[in-house]
């Protein structure tokens, strides 16, 4: 009999746990699906805000793809119609929502997206290389002379150099986009440069970008980096130059 009392109590035991191991499941389990519940919630709720800034990005996409169409069209004509082609490559990008708060942030510029829209003007960019200074100039007349394009500023960074030796043409212009039920005009930065140009400001920007330059060298190094502008585009004059002058020479041949 005693052997037979100690078997039960021994069950009851095993019993016992077998259930308690089962609430603190379910309990974990309902833990984890309330849990989920709210960070579905969460997610819901962050997706909600997230759906207009998407939305604004495809818009700017857009018009990036606009800009893009328009020099690729002029590409084709030149490739067609002369004997050489402007263009070297066309780059776009669209600006990150970090740097943007950055900027907005640099400029006190409360953060909205309808003051985003308004105040920045460099959110969809397209920068277009080409071999010649004359070219740059050109290819920007090329595409005001577009009767769907609007200039809204023009920096002339080549006939201005900045005092860092950098040199580019910018245009802000607007586009318009064809969505399904609307037109919208956008805004995009357009970057025109010469390869030896585009050569100073990637390497410029390799050379300083995240780096944290002592004070007692930091003059120096602006200077040297001035020099090699004025070195590549003494370089661009010359190329220009020699250009002309071929030119010049098989316009009397013909």
């Amino acid at each position: 009999m005693g052997n037979i009392h100690k078997i039960r109590e021994q069950l009851d035991e095993r019993i016992r746990e077998t259930m308690e191991d089962k609430i603190t499941e379910r309990m974990k389990d309902s833990r984890l699906m309330d849990n989920f519940l709210a960070n579905e919630k969460i997610l819901d709720r962050i997706s909600r805000h997230l759906e207009p800034i998407e939305q604004m990005n495809a818009y700017y996409r857009c018009a990036i793809m606009e800009i893009e169409t328009k020099f690729k069209v002029l590409s084709e004509q030149f490739s067609l119609k002369y004997d050489r082609n402007p263009i070297e490559t066309i780059k776009s990008r669209l600006k990150s929502q970090d740097s943007i708060l950055k900027k907005m942030g640099r400029k006190g510029i409360p953060v909205t997206l309808e003051n985003m829209e308004r105040e920045i003007d460099d959110i969809a960019g397209v920068r277009v290389i080409c071999s010649f200074v004359e070219d740059v100039y050109m290819l920007a007349d090329c595409l005001l002379q577009q009767d769907d394009i609007t200039l809204l500023e023009k920096k002339d960074y080549i006939r201005y150099p900045k005092d860092s030796g950098y040199r580019s043409l910018h245009l802000i212009v607007q586009v318009p986009i064809f969505l399904q039920n609307e037109k919208r005009q956008m805004k995009v930065e357009v970057q025109i440069r010469t390869l030896a140009m585009d050569l100073w400001a990637s390497q410029e920007h390799k050379l300083r970008y995240k780096k944290s330059i002592p004070e007692d060298e930091e003059e120096s190094i602006s200077n040297e980096l001035a020099e090699c502008a004025q070195i590549l585009s003494s370089v661009d004059t010359r190329m220009q130059a020699l250009r002309t002058k071929l030119s010049e020479s098989r316009f009397q041949e013909d």
